[in-house]
């Protein structure tokens, strides 16, 4: 099991500067972690906050990419998707 140390360290990285497979692999390991119920109550906060931000990145990185796909269709091309 990783240290305290180490999980600190990967949480202070910022999902804004990981690619998707980094958020969804980070995510995984916070849900076998919380599964695993070998957590204290504050860790286990402190992940199911990671969680919940890893999370909504994907989702949203999920919505970019399908956005991408519905013009790719409508235009027989791909054009990046602006979010607004």
């Amino acid at each position: 099991m990783p240290s305290t140390q180490a999980k600190t360290k990967a949480s202070a990285v910022s999902v804004n500067t990981m690619s998707y497979e980094q958020a969804f692999a980070e995510l995984e390991r916070v849900v076998a972690q919380m599964e695993s119920a070998q957590m204290p109550l504050e860790a286990t906060l402190q992940a199911y906050q990671r969680g919940s931000e890893l999370l909504e990145y994907c989702q949203k990185s999920l919505v970019k990419v399908e956005q991408q796909v519905k013009i790719l269709n409508e235009r027989q091309q791909l054009v990046p998707f602006e979010a607004e």
